[in-house]
């Protein structure tokens, strides 16, 4: 049967629908009088069920005239008028009743049909996300839009309203499935013949993720995340997908990823040369993990998280990104401190119960001074800009205004203001205080990072009142460590000393005193130790020295 048979015979079915049927919307609209600013997703599976693995077959038509204008459900299917694959996507978002769906646009003969939607460019995956548990309905795209704004790609998005098999579903967004693509992550495509030399250096894309979905595989990493862990971390195949992707590929790129994480557990792992900032795109990291904090993602490190390459021909490179799955983010989890606009989340404490673990290596980058040194550098840079507080609430009420109408019939969908949803970390009986709590939320979390950057030159200095400078210069080497590290700290005149060693909880571990020193260097070692004597478990430490009534702090990394 022709594209055009089946389709007519799904508009048919779709008209009689309207004039025998009431749709009932969220202000109690009929059907045929629903209209919206957004555009507007009709999705008809003829019956079939939608589950979570694999598609099913079905119709999808898109009424959109352009921004600003309103669109009838009468309309005809402007954007889009033809066959889909559809299934429920997701992890614990599984559990709410307004399911998020995987689409794939498709041809008469089943077979994936390259198209243009919504002002997003030509492919085929795409993605109707439903937020539910974040009920300002905006944290994925804002995020998003912020990453963008960095130079990086990520998905792209558009807020909709979405009809499925006659059913009203309330807002959603429709957005780009992340992929390899000329259009998204821009890599080199990795044909099941290319299997040695250059050709077989990429490109590749990895994910840290739940095992859910289909065609899923990968490998563990030999490496644990931390000491003693029983858990371990599980590194994806996403292209080339389990299915597709060659043993020679496999082999190249766990050995890849496996070399990095031999280099990341040396001691001289920051080295300029040989260490990780010789295989890893610094730039991306910098990125990703500024954004991650920005946000305060609990799922950030562990979870959703993406890495690619490229061939080495055009860049020998590991990146990070894109990032992905914020909807828990900016306030709104009731674990890992997700609430706290306060904090450093990468310096997170290990909870020994959670299967799902980071690997090492994130906070062996975020110790190195190098690296903070570039956050520091990079976070300024955006602060003048997108990542001004400014733009971000403009950012938040442009949203907000283009989703005003849709916001209320998705509420009166789906009637979760002042209800706890699973990990809310607040409850507001009205919208315009959820948006009023991320928006607070988001200047006190900017202002904290302001004021707690790693400071870009480790010598602080003090005119006194006799008009000598005072300084102290502080290191540690090794750092991250095992057993011992040497303190080193230099004293530009003669004074009494106090070098102490605290936990990210304020907690003083190890003290020692020298009652007076000489101006120049001097080191003191730590053995990790604390003043019992008892091993202190892997997590970052502060250290502090104090001489006379100056002070300069570090941090430093302990993996047992």
């Amino acid at each position: 049967m022709s594209t055009e048979r089946v389709t007519q015979n799904y508009k048919t079915v779709f008209s009689c629908l309207l004039g025998l049927c009431v749709f009932l919307t969220a202000n109690g609209r009929s059907g045929r009088d629903f209209s919206s600013t957004l555009p507007i997703v009709v999705i008809d599976t003829d019956g079939k069920e939608i589950i979570d693995e694999d598609k099913i077959t079905g119709h999808m038509g898109v009424i959109y005239k352009g921004r600003g204008k309103r669109n009838l459900i009468t309309d005809n299917f402007n954007e889009y008028d033809g066959y889909i694959g559809i299934e429920i996507r997701g992890s614990s978002s599984q559990m709410f009743p307004k399911k998020q769906y995987a689409v794939e646009t498709r041809d008469e003969d089943g077979d994936n049909l390259n198209v243009p939607l919504l002002g997003f460019l030509e492919e085929n995956d795409w993605i109707l996300y439903a937020p539910y548990s974040d009920k300002s309905l905006i944290r994925n795209c804002l995020a998003y839009k912020l990453y963008r704004e960095t130079g990086r790609y990520t998905s792209r998005t558009r807020f909709c309203e979405l009809f499925l098999n006659d059913d009203y579903k309330g807002l959603y967004v429709f957005m780009e499935k992340i992929k390899r693509d000329k259009n998204r992550i821009n890599i080199s495509k990795l044909n099941a013949n290319e299997t040695a030399g250059d050709d077989l250096t990429g490109g590749y894309i990895i994910k840290i993720d739940k095992w859910d979905g289909e065609n899923n595989d990968g490998w563990e990493s030999l490496f644990s995340p931390y000491a003693e862990a029983w858990q371990s971390v599980f590194y994806q195949y996403h292209y080339p997908k389990a299915n597709k992707i060659t043993v020679a590929q496999k082999d190249y790129i766990e050995r890849l990823i496996h070399d990095f994480e031999s280099v990341m557990n040396e001691d001289n792992y920051n080295d300029p040369e040989q260490g990780y900032q010789s295989r890893l795109n610094m730039g991306s990291f910098v990125d990703h993990i500024l954004i991650s904090e920005v946000a305060r993602n609990v799922d950030a490190y562990r979870l959703s998280t993406f890495l690619y390459k490229d061939k080495d021909s055009n860049d020998p490179k590991v990146y990070a990104g894109p990032i992905w799955d914020y909807n828990l983010a900016f306030g709104n989890a009731n674990y890992y401190k997700g609430a706290y606009d306060d904090g450093w989340h990468i310096e997170y404490e290990i909870n020994e119960d959670d299967f799902w673990q980071p690997p090492f290596w994130w906070q062996q980058i975020w110790a190195d001074t190098s690296f903070q040194i570039s956050f520091t550098q990079r976070w300024r840079e955006l602060r003048e800009n997108s990542l001004s507080t400014e733009n971000i609430e403009a950012l938040i009420d442009s949203m907000v205004q283009e989703i005003e109408e849709a916001q209320e019939r998705n509420f009166e969908r789906w009637p979760v203001l002042g209800t706890y949803v699973w990990p809310n970390a607040r409850v507001y009986n009205k919208y315009g205080d959820e948006i009023g709590y991320l928006k607070d939320w988001i200047k006190a979390r900017l202002e904290w990072i302001d004021n707690n950057l790693i400071i870009e030159d480790s010598t602080i200095s003090i005119q006194k009142d006799d008009g000598l400078p005072r300084s102290i210069f502080l290191s540690n080497y090794p750092n991250p460590f095992n057993e011992t590290t040497t303190i080193t700290y230099s004293l530009s005149q003669r004074d009494r000393s106090i070098i102490s060693v605290y936990d990210l909880n304020g907690r003083l571990i190890k003290q020692y005193s020298e009652e007076y020193e000489d101006a120049g260097s001097h080191t003191v070692v730590w053995n990790g130790k604390d003043s019992s004597e008892r091993k202190v478990s892997t997590g970052i430490y502060l250290i502090m020295v104090r001489s006379g009534d100056i002070s300069q702090s570090a941090k430093m990394l302990l993996l047992r």
